[in-house]
């Protein structure tokens, strides 16, 4: 009875589809709403009901209801009956996102190679997960496919989330029920950072996307915060990045790891106390790599990003030593367009990266370093580029492009200098015709 999606016999698409024809459809997949809320508590207070609202065509409603009622749902993959509509539910929240446009497009939704390669390298088959940005929980759904896949189960795992957006956090919730996960997103949404859900939590596995360079997420009860041991972000977007950073290894077990997709211009940034924070992130031995990605893999955004793992447990569990030590790789020629703006990392892309990491993590792994793609670069040679952490500079190649201003903002920056030279040159405009008059006196 344990993690079971439990629908009523009223609530179940056959009962639904029957009725679609009858003008009281709307009111009664409302009360199919309720019905399966009732059943299950993980979802309470979920789901959408306002299908009965007058003004809203019961004529057409019902035709949808016939038309999907006529998709033929099978199992016939690898996946099995169990997920079937999980599948969907993240088929449609991708389509979604990918039609959108503007900064929110892909704010609730990682594209799957991303998220992916984040849980190959991170590999969770056991303990505790979190994600202080769920967005609409696909790391989680992720993480459990993963536990999954290599013959464990998915209570291996328990899942701890928190999610600023209260329409995206009910996203998630749908989510995890649907493909009977478990997991404890808090009562309501809420910021990560003034209002901290799980604030004793020590998970095993941090995974997540934080957003980029947020420009208002500072507030003055932040001062004195317990989560700054590295030093105190600064105010603005420049600090966003680096607060999410050390958010994450507060909320590390003393053995755990974290993974995270950051902007590139944390690798370099030094804009307040970002540079010395970075510097004794290095120093303190917990950055274990850094993957350079290549642009166009979020609907939200084409600027390249980059892939943090920070490691507590950088000598133990099998572990070869790695102390003072950084696996720095280049995959920003990886990847396959699969449209003119949005490009997918293949399943050998991510198996080539990851596999990089775990031979190099491992005590038995045969690696070796790869001009243009991977170097262990030890401290010492990290302190010499003065603590910047751009692939690049390591594995000998062009550096990583940094440019991660967003794009509306780029636009509104390079418009007002277009609008200046556009006032400069009436300016001269003025000043040859006054020349050109003086001379014809």
């Amino acid at each position: 009875s344990h993690n079971v999606f439990w629908v009523p016999e009223n609530a179940r698409w056959g009962y639904i589809q029957d009725r679609a024809k009858l003008p009281s459809i709307g009111q009664d997949i409302d009360s199919a709403m309720d019905l399966i809320e009732k059943e299950n508590p993980s979802i309470r207070g979920v789901l959408p009901r306002n299908y009965g609202r007058d003004g809203l065509d019961k004529r057409r409603l019902g035709e949808l209801v016939d038309l999907i009622g006529s998709i033929g749902f099978t199992s016939t993959d690898d996946h099995g009956a169990d997920d079937v509509l999980g599948r969907v539910y993240e088929y449609f929240l991708g389509q979604f996102a990918g039609k959108e446009t503007g900064k929110d497009a892909g704010a609730f939704y990682t594209p799957r190679w991303v998220v992916k390669l984040l849980v190959e390298m991170l590999e969770p088959y056991k303990g505790r997960v979190y994600d202080p940005a769920a967005g609409s929980g696909g790391m989680f759904v992720q993480s459990a496919e993963f536990v999954k896949a290599h013959g464990g189960k998915r209570t291996d795992i328990s899942i701890y989330g928190q999610e600023f957006t209260d329409t995206t956090w009910k996203l998630a919730k749908m989510n995890l029920a649907l493909r009977g996960i478990e997991a404890d997103l808090g009562t309501h949404s809420a910021d990560s950072f003034t209002e901290d859900l799980h604030p004793d939590l020590r998970a095993d596995f941090v995974i997540a996307n934080p957003p980029f360079n947020q420009k208002e997420w500072w507030d003055p009860r932040l001062a004195d915060d317990p989560r700054w041991q590295f030093g105190i972000p600064p105010e603005g977007k420049a600090g966003s990045n680096f607060a999410w950073v050390q958010h994450f290894i507060y909320h590390l077990a003393p053995k755990g790891t974290a993974g995270f997709v950051l902007a590139n211009g944390s690798l370099s940034d030094k804009t307040g106390t970002n540079g010395s924070i970075r510097q004794k992130l290095v120093e303190a031995d917990l950055v274990d790599c850094i993957v350079a990605l290549p642009d166009k893999l979020f609907f939200n955004t084409g600027i390249p990003v980059s892939l943090w793992f920070i490691s507590k447990d950088r000598h133990g569990n099998g572990h070869r030593e790695r102390r003072g030590e950084v696996l720095f790789i280049d995959a920003r020629q990886f990847g396959t367009m699969i449209n003119r703006r949005l490009r997918e990392l293949t399943e050998d892309d991510i198996q080539q990266i990851a596999g990089t990491y775990h031979a190099w993590r491992n005590h038995d792994g045969n690696y070796q370093d790869v001009a243009g793609f991977a170097k262990a670069a030890t401290l010492i040679e990290i302190a010499k580029h003065d603590f910047v952490l751009t692939p690049g500079r390591y594995v000998g190649s062009e550096e990583v492009e940094e440019d991660d201003e967003p794009i509306e903002d780029k636009i509104e920056r390079l418009t007002a200098e277009l609008y200046e030279e556009f006032r400069r040159g009436r300016e001269l405009e003025e000043e040859v015709r006054r020349r050109l008059e003086g001379l014809s006196l």
